[in-house]
């Protein structure tokens, strides 16, 4: 396999998993995986399993810091922590930039700190692929085979195959509606955006230095820099980079773009609806704490600090989420909405919570 880095995208809030996932531990931080693990422990090793632990970067915020050490056991030098969120192009072309202090013609294999993968192995081999056709100059996304209409989820229109397992990407489609997402699903010519891309660090360079060329100057500035004198400069300038995303800067803008599809279980476990599609349920459909009691329930999901007695009695598709200092109560239907709570509580000042 070519020479590669992992760069973990770690800076999200999470504000979907409120009132578990707060400004100072967002979701990627909480252990929603399986054993207690956490999701972004468990996508650095996963990603160490296919490049090697010292070539796996975390890029996060600087408030996060701390917490990504700890969480992941990364040497410092391999956590990046950004003085403010710009959106993934900045933070994606600021580690590509140290990568290219490396080797220019290193693969980078960007991946979320937050998602789930039921088979590893099957990820591990995706990722492998993936890597080999981006050393070859394209850059490479996965796309996710789709099991119904999702409208939570950007689409991939996939083209004619440029190589076993790899295929040329006809154009990305948004997040669509009901109807639309119907319409795709039943083309069978479309796979879900999973927001893994691979790339030589030369290659996304010089994409940036032409679709973002502010963005770029910049970048150049952090790779030209005396490796002492980077991190003053960044904290400098990071602030006026350009809060643009790298599917709206880039990736719809190159022409070549290939992408490798995949089928190992995967799920960006957006929300409690997520969870609950993910876990292991009774056979009322019901994913509850041990001290849960639950009459005449079906299709709820519960989580409770331990010791504390939830009862449920003739409801049914409810997320009930408890965190002793704040208790979420909703439709599961409505899961994707948490995020107008965290809105609300902002406008109000409401910052412990």
């Amino acid at each position: 396999m070519p020479r590669a880095f992992a760069i973990v995208m770690a800076g999200g809030s999470g504000t979907r998993f409120w009132p578990l996932s707060r400004a100072a531990r967002p979701k990627q931080l909480l252990p929603l995986g399986a054993g207690g693990e956490t999701l972004l422990s468990a996508t650095v090793r996963r990603a160490a399993d296919v490049v090697g632990r010292d070539a796996v970067l975390v890029v996060t915020s600087e408030a996060l810091g701390a917490a990504v050490l700890e969480d992941t056991g990364l040497p410092p030098e391999n956590v990046l922590c950004e003085p403010v969120g710009r959106n993934t192009a900045p933070c994606i072309g600021w580690a590509a930039t140290r990568v290219a202090r490396v080797d220019p013609g290193a693969v980078c294999a960007v991946l979320p700190a937050d998602h789930h993968i039921a088979d590893e192995a099957g990820y591990g081999a995706v990722l492998r692929r993936a890597i080999d056709a981006a050393s070859e100059g394209d850059i490479v996304t996965v796309g996710i085979r789709p099991t119904r209409p999702e409208t939570g989820y950007g689409y991939i229109e996939v083209g004619d195959a440029i190589d076993d397992g790899v295929h040329r990407v006809r154009r990305f489609v948004e997040k669509p509606n009901r109807a639309r997402a119907e319409q795709l699903l039943a083309s069978g010519q479309v796979l879900w955006n999973s927001g893994m891309f691979f790339f030589t660090a030369r290659r996304m360079l010089d994409a940036i230095d032409e679709h973002l060329p502010g963005l770029g100057t910049s970048l150049h500035a952090f790779l030209d820099a005396p490796a002492g004198d980077e991190p003053a400069l960044v904290r400098e300038q990071f602030g006026s980079l350009p809060s643009v995303s790298i599917d709206h800067g880039v990736m719809e803008k190159v022409s070549d773009v290939a992408v490798v599809p995949g089928d190992f279980g995967w799920s960006d476990l957006g929300s409690f609806a997520s969870a609950w599609e993910l876990a292991d349920k009774d056979a009322a459909g019901n994913v509850l704490d041990e001290a849960t009691v639950a009459i005449d329930v079906r299709g709820s999901y519960v989580r409770a600090p331990e010791g504390k007695l939830v009862a449920l009695v003739g409801v049914h598709d409810l997320v009930v989420v408890d965190t002793g200092d704040a208790l979420l109560v909703m439709p599961r239907e409505r899961a994707e909405d948490v995020k107008l709570v965290v809105e609300r509580l902002k406008a109000r000042g409401e910052t412990k919570l």
